[in-house]
């Protein structure tokens, strides 16, 4: 097998010297609402070609060395009082798998449990390189089916506008759960 983004021969769909080198993350912080906040680990620009393997085969290998890179650290030097949901975005399969779902097992740790199928949209709008405007006109209409009374981490690959991460903030709210802040791969805007 080859690395897809250096072309040398691997074991690993990336390689580790391009794991090293090339996707040491950084950490960033964003605030989306007054005190809440969506922090991210690479520039959108960094890992766009990346992020676009959810719409291949092999996007599951992928998607898994870049939440191994980031997500789990995170998880790993995360520490809380309580015990904490983590739940990805509207984490139903394309593609033969859930993206988001990748990412939400990766936080898996002694305060944080991932759980899947609880967020889903029932609006199936792809917001890809849609702006604002759109996004708030064509809302994902979320649909909760989990636990009540919770402490949550939203997790998405990407957040641009926001507005899904503030949509899904809003319907677990409604459902008596406090979502403490959202992770991402990667944030547009920085």
């Amino acid at each position: 097998m080859r690395c897809i983004t250096c072309q040398s021969f691997s074991f690993k769909i990336i390689c580790k010297d391009c794991q090293e080198k090339l996707l040491l993350p950084s950490f960033y912080k964003r605030e989306l609402k007054k005190d809440f906040f969506v922090y991210s680990f690479y520039k959108f620009d960094e890992v766009k070609d990346l992020l676009n393997t959810k719409y291949e085969f092999y996007g599951d290998k992928v998607y898994t060395v870049l939440s191994s890179l980031t997500l789990k650290k995170f998880a790993l030097n995360f520490i809380f009082e309580n015990d904490v949901v983590a739940i990805g975005i509207d984490d139903h399969t394309r593609h033969e798998f859930s993206h988001t779902a990748i990412l939400a097992k990766s936080l898996k740790s002694k305060n944080i449990t991932p759980k899947f199928n609880l967020l889903k949209a029932q609006n199936k709008v792809k917001y890809a390189g849609k702006d604002l405007k759109f996004r708030k006109n064509n809302k994902r209409d979320f649909v909760y089916k989990g636990k009540q009374n919770i402490q949550v981490i939203l997790v998405d690959d990407l957040i641009t506008t926001g507005s899904t991460i503030l949509e899904a903030k809003e319907v677990l709210e409604k459902n008596n759960c406090e979502v403490l802040f959202a992770l991402t791969i990667s944030d547009v805007n920085i």
